[in-house]
């Protein structure tokens, strides 16, 4: 498999397990050290403790929204890569993320999600505005 087919199998991987409530699954996707992210709205979360424990919260609340993604491209630079992509919210296009993956091994571990609002929601069979391709 090339490194960028791994890659975004790896991301694949971390939207599965989101959508699933997966908390095992998402624990080992996430590499061990120099971890960080921001959840749409929130402020920083620094290090492994705190960004597990925000997704064991975010995947046990009863009001779990449901996110898919599309439009993944991968950049790849040596054992460091990214993926960018939209995050469709309930079946809206409403973010855009950032995952930054370290290769640990033969594997991608996540080290670093964003997620930001899109200033226009586009719905997810409508074209997207300005002329822009999410797809």
């Amino acid at each position: 498999m090339s490194d960028n087919d791994a890659i975004l199998a790896a991301n694949a991987a971390y939207y599965r397990a989101f959508m699933a409530g997966d908390f095992a699954a998402m624990g080992r996707i996430w590499a061990e050290d120099s971890v960080s992210c921001v959840h749409p709205g929130w402020s920083p979360l620094i290090g492994r403790a705190a960004v597990i424990e925000s997704y064991r919260n975010i995947l046990r609340s009863p009001g779990r929204v449901r996110i898919a993604h599309r439009d993944d491209t991968a950049i790849i630079a040596g054992d460091e890569g990214r993926v960018l992509c939209i995050e469709i919210v309930e079946g809206t296009a409403l973010l855009a993320a950032t995952n930054l993956y370290r290769r640990v091994g033969d594997t991608w571990r996540m080290v670093h999600h964003q997620a930001s609002p899109i200033a226009v929601a586009v719905e997810d069979n409508e074209p997207p505005p300005h002329g822009q391709r999410l797809n």
